[in-house]
């Protein structure tokens, strides 16, 4: 008698495709689940379907190097570009405006100075001491103007320039009312101008400097961003070369095909990128370290002098107004001139004196015009020392006060010595300007010209290597 099969409680299965696997059964019974298939799964599949044959290797192989060439061109240029605008930022922006605040500062210094020169002659006050304080105030307020218009809201000189901005009105209002009451004899002008100048010396000057400092630091940071080295570029112009060179060494051992002329072409033009990036790059970073080295730093150790000769002769000015009254202007002098020409008696190479900084630090074609305001203000010093002996020595206020200002021009006085000092600095800061704009100048261009053709160069390379690729490609049709 047959047995009868036992029952199962599975329902209908259905039939296998052609092809399709038997699901493999779990303990117990149960067919195990299929694993999904993802994007990722199914790539690499077709991927390698398609270079199981020669064709396929070949296709893949333009592929990738299409894409590298073509990768090596865009960020060339996006990092020569990059370093364009930070050299025309530098040629255009920071370094003008780091020019504007040294020259606010240079101005306001000079307008407490000459106001002061024109306080101590009163009635005989010369027409081209009034004009070159109305000078220095119109110059400082419209470059103040001119840097907030330039500058964004969230700039770090925005405080500065407010500060700047609203206190130069009050300081020319408090030197208008000494100016009115020293002409009338009234005493009380002496101490509006020493209040005047102490704002300048305490609010002015001090917001100055600080917008000096800031515009400063963004010059320095553009610079550095104009002279970095591409690297990116330079990595991906190796990896680039890297994989032609294989590929035409693969080729030459199965076909015995010495040259490819696409590939040979691609690499041509990939080298060609890439010597053109280095020879640009070495050019225009030697441009700008020279635009440093001849214009920027020694036009900061320059103002940095021409500043503490104004401080300086502000001090001396100071003390007659003050006739006597206090040392404290005296005390400011031998600060400003210990400042000008170091402490001690180091000799020039090594002072740490704002003057010996300067000559330094000046380019050939300026270091005649610095050596000169130092010999100037040796002058200027030993005139000083002369009229002090007047008046401590000899009580003679009146002799002491001609022998450093006159209104009869006379070229002993240390006025003259001071005048000479000022305009031997404003030569020599007018080479290293001029120094800096050469040397800077272009260096955008040249960067902006050859990220232009490396990105060229880079899909003249992605082409040719297609090509000739696709010449290999056509023998197998």
């Amino acid at each position: 008698m047959a047995t009868a099969a036992p029952a199962t409680t599975a329902g209908p299965v259905a039939p296998a495709g052609p092809g399709a696997a038997a699901p493999v059964a779990k303990p117990g019974g149960a067919p195990a689940k299929r694993p999904p298939t993802t994007v990722a799964t199914g790539v690499r599949a077709r991927l390698a379907q398609a270079t199981r044959t020669p064709p396929g290797r070949l296709r893949l192989a333009g592929v990738v190097l299409a894409v590298l060439t073509v990768a090596f061109g865009g960020l060339t240029a996006w990092q020569l570009e990059t370093r364009a605008q930070a050299a025309d930022r530098v040629v255009s922006y920071s370094q003008p405006l780091s020019r504007d605040a040294a020259e606010i500062h240079r101005n306001l210094a000079d307008a407490a100075t000459t106001a002061a020169s024109g306080f101590l002659l009163a009635g005989a006050e010369p027409e081209e001491v009034r004009n070159r304080y109305e000078q220095d105030v119109a110059t400082a307020a419209k470059l103040i103007a001119e840097a907030a218009a330039r500058t964004t809201a969230t700039s770090p000189a925005q405080g500065s320039l407010a500060r700047l901005n609203q206190q130069l009105p009050v300081y020319a209002g408090l030197v208008e009312t000494a100016r009115a009451d020293n002409r009338q004899g009234i005493p009380l002008g002496g101490a509006y101008l020493r209040y005047a100048s102490e704002q300048m010396q305490t609010v002015l000057l001090p917001a100055a400097a600080e917008l000096a400092a800031v515009e400063d630091r963004e010059l320095a940071d553009d610079h550095a961003e104009a002279r970095a080295v591409p690297w990116g570029a330079y990595g991906l112009a190796l990896v680039t070369l890297v994989a032609l060179v294989r590929v035409q060494l693969t080729l030459f051992r199965r076909t015995n095909r010495v040259f490819n002329i696409g590939l040979l072409g691609a690499t041509a033009a990939v080298l060609a990128g890439a010597l053109w990036l280095t020879v640009t790059g070495l050019a225009t970073t030697s441009a700008l370290q020279q635009s440093r080295r001849e214009g920027a730093a020694p036009l900061r150790a320059l103002n940095s002098a021409r500043v503490d000769v104004l401080t300086a002769r502000l001090a001396e000015n100071l003390h007659f107004v003050a006739r006597g009254s206090t040392t404290r202007y005296a005390d400011q002098w031998t600060k400003a001139t210990q400042h000008l020409a170091g402490a001690g008696d180091l000799p020039p190479d090594r002072s740490d004196g704002s003057l010996p900084e300067a000559v330094r630090l000046a380019p050939s074609a300026a270091v005649s015009s610095v050596v000169d305001a130092s010999k100037q203000f040796d002058e200027w010093r030993r005139r000083h020392d002369a009229a002090r002996d007047r008046e401590v020595n000899d009580a003679d206020y009146q002799a002491a006060l001609e022998a450093t200002v006159t209104a009869k021009g006379d070229a002993a006085t240390a006025d003259a010595a001071f005048d000479a000092t000022d305009k031997a600095l404003a030569q020599a800061a007018a080479i290293e300007q001029d120094r800096f704009d050469k040397a800077a100048e272009g260096t955008g261009g040249d960067l902006r010209a050859a990220a232009v053709a490396v990105a060229l160069l880079g899909l003249v390379a992605a082409a040719a290597a297609l090509r000739g690729l696709g010449r290999r490609l056509a023998e197998y049709r």
